[in-house]
């Protein structure tokens, strides 16, 4: 990789615009920028849920694997027309969800964000990862991409909602029931 990021500011971002990896500039609020930022901004809170697990825990391998996806997901949307995530990527989140979700009781009842500090964490992951994929709809709508790297997000969002429940029940917390009747005034 040599020395590509020996100067970090270049100054030429002061217009409000920014370098795709193409060399092509476009606005910094560009749909396909918001994009970019998501899989950061996602891979941020992955990365904060990992700080919250105990060392050598069962579930670091997977979200240090995701972490890797979304960085290179982010690559993908800073090249307009490159495909990195394919159906080998979903597959796998589908495997790892399956293996999670097998030993979790069925849902009778909606779940509140909660139940343990890691659990929560999840879930603020599972929020962001929703909005990421709310964005990459839309620079679907107004550009050409790679349909896998949607169907990424919708996963991964799965199991970040199966995980949080893991979570909760294995640090002996109980999972927080929404409760229709506390709802109202």
């Amino acid at each position: 990789m040599g020395n590509r990021l020996s100067k970090i500011y270049t100054r030429t971002g002061d217009d409000g615009s920014t370098g795709l990896a193409d060399g092509n500039r476009i606005a910094k609020n560009a749909q396909r920028v918001e994009a970019m930022g998501m899989a950061d901004e996602l891979n941020c809170h992955i990365g904060l849920l990992l700080e919250t697990l105990p060392d050598q825990d069962t579930l670091t391998d997977t979200f240090r694997r995701v972490q890797h996806h979304l960085f290179d997901l982010g690559g993908e949307f800073a090249i307009p027309g490159s495909q990195v995530i394919g159906e080998d990527h979903i597959q796998w989140l589908e495997e790892t969800l399956d293996q999670h979700n097998n030993d979790l009781p069925p849902l009778k009842n909606f779940i509140l964000p909660g139940g343990s500090m890691a659990a929560a964490q999840c879930h603020l992951a599972r929020a962001v990862c929703r909005r990421a994929e709310r964005v990459v709809v839309a620079l679907g709508h107004e550009d050409s991409i790679n349909t896998a790297s949607r169907h990424y997000l919708n996963r991964l969002s799965d199991l970040l909602f199966v995980v949080a429940r893991v979570l909760a029940r294995r640090e002996g917390a109980r999972e927080i029931l929404w409760e229709q009747k506390k709802s109202g005034l």
